[in-house]
């Protein structure tokens, strides 16, 4: 199962910088098999498809920004077309949307772009954090208000075990929520101490292994690591994550 691991490469924004190619080179040698694209970071989109191509590399969705699917959707299309994924999400929310009247906004928009893009293969869905917790939209938590139906339309859930845990949810009772509606997962570990801050996979306090269960039974193809911020190299802590994660799926006969 190794190859549903994937590196979001936010993780690695700082480096991707310097030398996107390079980055992705060295994930493959590092053992991973996908990777979810996060920005371009000024490179040619032709240029990073041709070296996911060299390595092998699979795209596991793209964060596009709410904005860049509004107004340049032609461009994200194509940029998906070229890294051979069909899934867009939408990766955070301005403070500006983070309201009631807000929310609202950013659903009929969203499926507004799945309407037009459903009909020719790809799927819109949305990156909580924990801010979507933190609003209410018709009695109910602003991020469950935003993955409802609407018809037969729907927003597709990329959950986030360490934003539903730091709004004060359990991430696997949550995750629960939403049976095989969840394409790709991102996981994130926490700190055990008192900081609550970001951790390796299988280091902090969030138990992955029921997650990986539920996950391989309700029809996960990605399960994307990301990390905010590393205490040491980005790489090294990737590295952990995907040991760690590798180890619980032996483990668990996956």
């Amino acid at each position: 199962m190794k190859h549903k691991f994937a590196a979001q490469l936010y993780t690695l924004r700082n480096e991707l910088e310097k030398d996107f190619p390079g980055v992705l080179r060295t994930l493959k040698n590092m053992g991973w098999e996908a990777v979810q694209i996060d920005g371009l970071f000024g490179y040619p989109a032709e240029e990073i498809a041709a070296v996911l191509k060299e390595t092998g590399l699979k795209v596991a969705g793209m964060h596009v920004s709410l904005d860049r699917l509004n107004n340049e959707l032609k461009t994200v299309l194509r940029e998906a077309d070229l890294f051979g994924t069909t899934h867009l999400y939408c990766p955070y929310l301005d403070e500006e949307y983070l309201n009631v009247d807000g929310y609202k906004q950013v659903k009929r928009e969203l499926l507004e772009v799945a309407r037009k893009v459903s009909p020719l293969g790809y799927r819109v869905g949305y990156h909580n954090e924990d801010y979507d917790f933190q609003t209410e939209v018709d009695g109910q938590y602003a991020l469950t208000y935003m993955l409802k139906p609407e018809g037969n339309q729907f927003i597709i859930p990329e959950l986030d075990t360490y934003w539903i845990k730091k709004a004060g949810e359990d991430p696997l009772s949550y995750i629960q929520k939403f049976p095989n509606r969840i394409p790709i997962l991102h996981f994130k570990d926490m700190t055990k101490d008192e900081r609550q801050t970001f951790a390796e996979v299988g280091t902090g306090s969030i138990d992955f292994e029921p997650i990986l269960q539920w996950g391989e039974e309700n029809g996960v193809k990605y399960y994307c690591v990301e990390q905010d911020y590393c205490p040491g190299s980005p790489f090294d802590s990737l590295e952990i994550s995907l040991t760690n994660l590798v180890k619980m799926s032996e483990k668990l006969g996956l």
